[in-house]
């Protein structure tokens, strides 16, 4: 075993000589699943070793770091107009990454292509370790409490790390093994196991963007004779139709073809653990309905239409088009609307509706930061898209391809474990495309 870790310690030194930043890029985003500290040590010693070993000729500013920048000090900004002061200032501290890390790819100059190559394998490996680490606990507490719901969402992963970002972590490995331009053995288990992460993990936007992503590949990216790539697409779709068959997966398909095409219909699931009858709000009732009830279930799309709903209303009410509430600030205006509405209002061991943000990304932005807060976002997404897009590199389509779909479901800068993730993914991928393309690589 110690010649084991000797011999890798080796391999990762000899791999990251002459570029160790890319070291700390690579700690930063292993990082990331562990407890908030341990990211935001790694992103620490990311910037305390950009300034001690701070060369002035590897000094290299790129536009496409001047806007996570421009939308830090926004946030700053946001704070001397916000309407609570006390929700905006914590929240500064938690969305530093976007000056941090764009800041300290300035000072170093970026990343070069090779060794972007290189942070992006040893991530992927790193979280098939992740993987097996859950797959393995989740086997333990299977046979200590004989629930198969412990393989299954939150209870996989915990709900602090979360499903959903775990399920985009195990996605982005998944496309990085898939675009290997030679697979041995180990990759195909490898893939195996990551796709049934993903399917295991449960969330219905990653699912479908997943397989999208995966047509994709097979129609653009991949190297293989036509006939391959149609045999390739048909058991993607076999794959993707077996799906509707599997439990939670099937549950919770269900739930949203009831919530788009019927009006409370009875949640059984919800019914009999609270040993009371819940109906399924649809996305009808949530765009319409005047007052809900405390049995009133929102299922994954009809609550994000709800959210919708109330923003558009907080956007014809208050004068927040220019500025926004404030970075955080829009909480207040929720729960009054979810007061208004009478939504669950949780428990002592469950948290209500009104106590939810937006769930979406770009209603976040325009919300707490007014109209440039949201077109700061679609610049850095369609920046990223479109570099994609130019290098032909598919690894890089994935991550701006996933980004864009999970920010119509899920505020993800707005955690500390997705600021990160997107911010360190963001100036990684471009880093390494702008190198590219430079003359004194």
């Amino acid at each position: 075993m110690n010649k084991f870790l000797i011999n890798f310690s080796e391999r990762i030194k000899q791999d990251f000589e002459g570029e160790k930043q890319a070291f700390f890029v690579l700690l930063v985003l292993l990082s990331i699943p562990f407890p908030y500290i341990v990211s935001t040590i790694a992103v620490s010693a990311l910037g305390l070793y950009t300034l001690l070993y701070l060369k002035k000729e590897q000094i290299s500013f790129r536009n496409y770091l001047l806007f996570p920048i421009l939308l830090y000090f926004l946030m700053v900004l946001s704070f001397f107009w916000s309407i609570d002061k006390s929700l905006s200032l914590p929240a500064l501290s938690k969305e530093l990454s976007l000056l941090v890390i764009p800041v300290c790819f300035w000072l170093f100059g970026g990343i070069s292509k090779a060794r972007k190559t290189l942070v992006l394998k040893y991530y992927s490996y790193g979280i098939l370790v992740f993987a097996l680490y859950y797959l393995s606990r989740g086997t333990v507490r299977y046979f200590l409490t004989d629930n198969v719901a412990v393989f299954f969402y939150h209870e996989l992963v915990t709900k602090d790390v979360n499903a959903i970002h775990v399920s985009v972590y195990m996605a982005m490995s998944f496309f990085w093994f898939l675009a290997k331009d030679t697979k041995k053995i180990l990759d195909y288990l490898a893939l195996t196991i990551l796709l049934l992460m993903v399917l295991l993990l449960s969330s219905g936007n990653i699912i479908i963007t997943f397989f999208g992503l995966i047509i994709i590949y097979f129609l653009f990216y991949a190297k293989v004779s036509k006939q391959m790539r149609l045999k390739n697409l048909i058991v993607m779709l076999v794959l993707l139709v077996s799906l509707g068959f599997i439990g939670e997966i099937k549950e919770q398909l269900r739930r949203e073809y009831e919530t788009i095409m019927t009006n409370s219909t009875v949640n059984d699931v919800i019914s009999k653990e609270k040993n009371s009858t819940f109906f399924n709000v649809s996305i009808k009732q949530a765009w319409t309905k005047k007052v809900f009830n405390e049995n009133d279930f929102f299922p994954g799309t009809a609550f994000r239409v709800y959210q919708f709903r109330i923003f558009l209303e907080m956007l014809r009410d208050d004068a927040i088009f220019w500025k926004g509430y404030g970075l955080n600030a829009s909480y207040p205006k929720i729960e009054a609307k979810g007061l208004t509405y009478n939504v669950y209002q949780g428990n002592a061991s469950l948290e209500g509706y009104q106590k939810k943000n937006f769930h979406n990304q770009y209603i976040q932005n325009f919300a707490e930061l007014g109209v440039f807060g949201f077109l700061l976002l679609i610049i850095i997404i369609t920046l990223t898209l479109k570099k994609a897009i130019q290098s032909k590199d598919f690894t890089h389509f994935a991550f701006a391809f996933l980004m864009i779909s999970l920010f119509l479901t899920e505020s993800f800068l707005w955690r500390q474990r997705g600021v990160v993730y997107f911010t360190m993914m963001y100036c990684l991928f471009n880093s390494g495309i702008a190198f590219q393309s430079s003359k004194t690589e």
